[in-house]
């Protein structure tokens, strides 16, 4: 795929990753302006994570054995489109919840989808790591932008805008190349193949622990920090520069990093970021603390999801990829948050910050789960 292809590929995960900054931030205040309450939000917002959960792996498994990311992929970001529109009408509160649930499960599979797209195109990490970056650069702007137009047009000008980028993004996914058909026998197996392999089972798990690490700081650091009286405005800056990290990973530093040192010890190295991390975080709210470990988030999620993509790309057959993908997506990354989210509530009520030492413990616990993929990645 040459320059123009790359093109299509930054504005795809452009229009998806932006698509979520309007959308995610903002649904909940959307439907606390359509009078539910706090309980009736946090039960749909479960549910949907929920659907999603189940809907990503079979997916990613109807993508491979039909050869069908392309057209799943625009299929998912069109009905997500359309579904995120008709929130917007007047509906009572049961077609409601139907649409939001209908939305995650057209959503499950997207950003895998995209990520098999890229890797049958054949795209080492510096252009992964240049696709992806402009995504989490999109997600950023379209965050703040939203959060202007918001202010001035109502809650209901995220998800407008999500639907109008989500409606372009599948326009751009019909214009890339199809995912080139498998041989049948790497598309057999399924999910047991995945199963066997070793090199993808303690992928998952090394994945799984270090991004379920982060779950107390995602429904937690906003409160412990506004708690010890950094301003909400503050807070937001610590987050964007979170996601400011994550883009220098994704486009510069992380592609040299897994060039250097490989993708095992780089899932070793997010892994021992993430033990710093909520170690720091668990002993003190200080400006110049905090503002320091927001950086390592460029290596707790940037930098270890391109060291997956990249063992994934070598050890998985193309007639897996989107499988494997669905399946890293949903249980080593949306699985383990839910559930360490779960954990997560009692621990932080219980034991107030220093609650974090437990995710700098689950975070470390991944240090010798990478450290066995060295033979191998």
């Amino acid at each position: 795929m040459g320059g123009g292809g790359i093109g299509r590929q930054i504005a795809l995960y452009a229009t998806l990753y932006g698509g979520y900054g309007a959308l995610s931030p903002f649904l909940p205040a959307y439907l606390a302006s359509r009078g539910w309450d706090a309980a009736q939000i946090g039960a749909v917002l479960s549910m949907a994570m929920l659907v999603r959960l189940a809907a990503g792996p079979p997916t990613g498994r109807i993508a491979d054995r039909r050869a069908a990311a392309r057209g799943l992929l625009a299929g998912g970001i069109a009905g997500s489109a359309g579904l995120t529109l008709a929130l917007l009408a007047g509906h009572p509160v049961a077609l409601l919840v139907a649409l939001v649930l209908m939305q995650a499960a057209a959503s499950a599979a997207l950003s895998p989808l995209a990520d098999a797209l890229v890797l049958s195109g054949g795209h080492g990490g510096d252009e992964y790591g240049r696709i992806r970056g402009a995504g989490s650069a999109a997600f950023i702007v379209m965050t703040v932008l939203t959060g202007w137009l918001v202010g001035r047009l109502g809650n209901g000008a995220g998800l407008a805008a999500c639907a109008a980028l989500f409606a372009a993004g599948a326009v751009v996914t019909m214009r890339l190349p199809p995912a080139p058909a498998a041989p049948a026998r790497e598309v057999e197996g399924g999910y047991r193949a995945l199963v066997g392999m070793r090199v993808f089972r303690r992928l998952v798990l090394a994945a799984a622990l270090v991004i379920g690490a982060h779950a107390m700081h995602d429904a937690f650091a906003v409160i412990a920090w506004t708690g010890d009286g950094i301003g909400t405005a503050v807070a937001g800056l610590l987050w964007a520069e979170a996601v400011a990290a994550e883009v220098v990973v994704f486009l510069w530093l992380g592609p040299r990093l897994l060039a250097r040192i490989g993708p095992a010890r780089a899932l070793e190295l997010a892994a021992l970021a993430g033990a710093l991390r909520w170690a720091v975080q668990a002993q003190t709210t200080s400006l110049p603390a905090l503002a320091t470990i927001q950086a390592l988030h460029g290596l707790t999620f940037a930098l270890l999801h391109l060291a997956c993509l990249h063992i994934v790309a070598r050890e998985v057959p193309v007639g897996l990829r989107a499988t494997a993908l669905t399946v890293y997506g949903s249980v080593g990354l949306g699985l383990a948050s839910a559930l360490v989210t779960l954990a997560a509530g009692p621990l932080y009520g219980s034991l107030g910050l220093t609650a974090f030492w437990a995710m700098s413990a689950v975070s470390l616990a991944a240090w010798p789960v990478a450290w066995t993929l060295r033979r191998t990645a």
